[in-house]
Parts: C-alpha cells; sequence; structure tokens
C-alpha cells in the first residue's frame, strides 16, 4: 500500500514537472498565423508547445552529430540539411523550407558573394502570410499596450 502510494506521489510530481521551454504565448500568436484557426485550446496549445520543443531538441542533436562528424565546432545550415535529408519525415516536410547552402566552401568567410533574395522578397501564393512578417516589427507603428485589469 506504501508503494502504491509513493508511486502515485512520483507520477503527480513528475507530471507537475513538464513546463515547456518555448514562450506558450508566443506558440499560440504562430498558431494563429493560420487563417483556419480561430481559437486554440490550452490542452491543444501546451502540445504543440511541447511538439514543437522535442522537434527543435532532435533536430539540434542529429545537426550537432553531423557537425562532430565532419569534425566542426560551429553547427551550420549544411549540418542542419544533412540531418533533415537523413531522417525520411522530417525531410518530408522541412527540407523544401531550408534556405540553400551558398556555392562556397564554409571554411571560409563568404568575400564579394552576391546575396540571395531574402525570404521577404520571394513570391508568396495568394492568400496567405509569412511566419517572418510576424517576428517583424515595423518602425512607425505604435507599441501595443496590453491591459490587464478585467473590471
Amino acid at each position: 500500500m506504501a508503494e502504491e502510494e509513493n508511486t502515485s506521489m512520483a507520477e503527480e510530481e513528475s507530471t507537475e514537472a513538464i513546463r515547456p521551454e518555448l514562450p506558450i504565448g508566443r506558440v499560440k500568436k504562430i498558431m494563429k498565423l493560420d487563417n483556419d484557426i480561430n481559437k486554440v485550446n490550452s490542452e491543444a496549445l501546451f502540445l504543440v508547445t511541447c511538439s514543437a520543443e522535442l522537434f527543435l531538441r532532435f533536430l539540434a542533436e542529429k545537426s550537432a552529430e553531423i557537425t562532430t562528424e565532419r569534425k566542426r565546432k560551429i553547427v551550420k545550415l549544411e549540418h542542419i540539411r544533412i540531418a533533415v535529408k537523413k531522417h525520411q519525415p522530417t525531410s518530408d516536410f522541412l527540407l523544401d523550407s531550408l534556405p540553400m547552402p551558398s556555392s562556397q566552401p564554409s571554411d571560409r568567410p563568404a568575400t564579394d558573394q552576391k546575396h540571395p533574395r531574402p525570404v521577404s522578397e520571394k513570391p508568396v501564393p495568394a492568400g496567405t502570410r509569412r511566419i517572418d512578417h510576424f517576428f517583424h516589427k515595423p518602425a512607425n507603428e505604435a507599441p501595443i499596450l496590453i491591459d490587464n485589469d478585467e473590471s
């Protein structure tokens, strides 16, 4: 009986300790960028936040493995692309979104190189919004004031 109480208490402590490191409010705002999503349930938001965190951790670990295999100390775009290519489910949806690596070898710094167009200048299908617009704050826009008093 005492063992059952200890295991149930341990389960309760482990479930309370789950707190995502990604800001939940930011994830909610990103989810709401989709025009089909009007409201987000708190449980669904929590699961999406935890899933995104797990995915980013997985991608970082695989990219770090590629980096160490190539005897480098800095994870670069090419390492991330290789990690994505090696994992088929990730490759199916993410590979097209990653920018193409530069033609120069990654060991030397880029000099006098023509830079590709920024992502925001690429054509977007009608009716879609880019996520980079979400993170860009226009200079002429006034700050948003939030009133937490609900009287």
